[in-house]
Parts: structure tokens; sequence; C-alpha cells
């Protein structure tokens, strides 16, 4: 019975034409399992962004090169689900994008998406690169790529220093507006700490003005040099800050802070727009 079966079976695929069978048998290729119209879809909500945050249908048409009659269904869809809002003409991002957005991002750990970035910046530079977070007035260290050289600063994971103190937790601070940074501080004795830290309220609401407005903090200590820099997140707020450290040698020939410094601007950008954080411009 079997044979039988097994014969039939090459009857009928010797009736088949060669040019189908040869399309039968051949592998499928990726964009045969492309779906048009959710791409299309998909490119519609690529147009929108914090510079363009509304468009017409005969824009989303020009921008996409298509005709709005073949945008029609695809936008009313994305409306209808909640995807995109209509106002008269103008649309413009619906909430279901927002909530789905922010809960994606507040799934990815700040430490997993820094990690690849730090590591890479102490490849680039042979120095130690950290990774903490504000609790209260200190700074916890969460993350450090370690930076396997003799002269080398190296601090532990669990760390806590006080904020005020060190680079990276004086960029932490700069996340807080002044009445923020002020009711934070209104029971720290402040002067219990050694210079170069500030000794009053006022010193410290200087200090994290001058850092905000520069975008980064250099901090010399005994020999070994820090620089700092904030990360921001999808709503635009510090979340974290990184440094980058070691000794006086390696920093501070002429250039050498300069350099740096590009550098660890350019992985701080790099983890901040991976948590959805877009600059104005």
């Amino acid at each position: 019975m079997s044979t039988a079966v097994v014969a039939g079976t090459h009857d009928i695929a010797s009736q088949i034409p060669d040019e189908q069978r040869t399309m039968i048998d051949a592998p499928v290729k990726d964009a045969d399992y492309s779906v048009p119209a959710l791409a299309r879809g998909l490119a519609v909500l690529g147009l929108f962004n914090a510079r363009t945050r509304s468009l017409s249908m005969q824009e989303i048409a020009e921008r996409l090169n298509v005709s709005t009659s073949a945008l029609y269904r695809i936008v009313f869809t994305l409306t209808d689900m909640g995807y995109l809002n209509k106002h008269n003409s103008q649309y413009e991002l619906g909430a279901r994008v927002i909530s789905d957005g922010f809960s994606y991002l507040a799934s990815r750990d700040i430490v997993d998406v820094a990690m690849p970035h730090l590591n890479q910046l102490r490849d680039r530079t042979s120095l130690s690169c950290h990774l903490a977070v504000r609790e209260n007035t200190e700074s916890l260290y969460v993350y450090r790529a370690f930076a396997a050289q003799r002269l080398s600063v190296n601090i532990p994971v669990g760390t806590r220093i006080a904020c005020h103190c060190t680079a990276i937790g004086r960029m932490l601070l700069t996340g807080l507006d002044q009445v923020e940074l002020a009711a934070l501080y209104q029971h720290i004795r402040l002067d219990d700490y050694p210079a170069p830290a500030p000794r009053t309220q006022l010193e410290l609401q200087d200090m994290i003005e001058g850092d905000r407005a520069r975008g980064w903090v250099l901090h010399r200590s005994d020999y070994s040099t820090a620089i700092a820099m904030a990360i921001k997140d999808h709503r635009g707020e510090v979340t974290a800050a990184i440094n980058l450290s070691g000794p006086d040698a390696v920093m501070d020939p002429e250039g050498a802070t300069g350099k740096f410094e590009a550098l660890l601007r350019e992985c701080s950008t790099k983890i901040s727009a991976d948590l959805g954080y877009v600059e104005d411009r």
C-alpha cells in the first residue's frame, strides 16, 4: 500500500510544470515573509518624533511617497487601536504608543543598558569606568568596568559615597532643581566634610548650578582625576551618572582631559539614547 502511495506521489509530481516545481523547491526568501501593510503602519508611526508632533494625512503620504488612498485604512486602523490620535485634520501619536514605549523602557535595567558602552569606553581608554545612581544624598555604585592596569581607580560595586564629594555624585545632583536640592540637604552638616567639598548650602547650590550648565564635572583627589557626566532617561530626567577615572599621570597631560571628556560624552549620549532620551535641538 505504501508503495502505491509513493508511486502516486511521483505521478502527481511529474505532472507539475518545471517552472512551478522550481518555485516549490526553492528556499523561501526573507522578503517573502514581509507584511507590507504592517511595514507601512510602522513607517507611519516612525514619522512622529520630538520635532514632528503632528501630521496631516497628506503630509504622511508625501513623506512616505504613497497616495492618501493607500494610507487611509492603515491610518484608520492605527487610530482605532489608539496608536494615533486625530485632531481635526492632524494626526499625532496616541496614548497606546506612549504606554507601550514606557513599559518597554521601564523594563530595561540601567546596568544592562550601560554595561556594553562602559566596557567599550574602558577598552578605548584603558581607564576604569563606573556607573552610579542616587539614593538620597549618596551615590550608589552599581557597575564597574575594571581597568586591569597597575595604577587604576577601581571603586567596588555597592560602594556608597556622599554625592557632593565626588564628580559622579555631583552630576547625579544636577537632576534636582534648587528647591529639591535645598530640601534634600536641609538636615545635612556640610561643614563636616573636608575641602574641596562645599561647606554651605549656598556653596552647594552654586556648585551644582555650574555643573548643570557645564554638563560635566572634573574632580581631582590625591593622585587621581575623575570626569563624570549624567545619563538621562526617556523623560529627560537624570537617572544615573558615569565617570572615567585614572591616575593623574594619565589624565593630566596637555590635551588628555579634552580627549577623555569627548569620549565620555559620546558614551553618555549612547546610553541615554538607549534609554529613550531624545535631545532637544
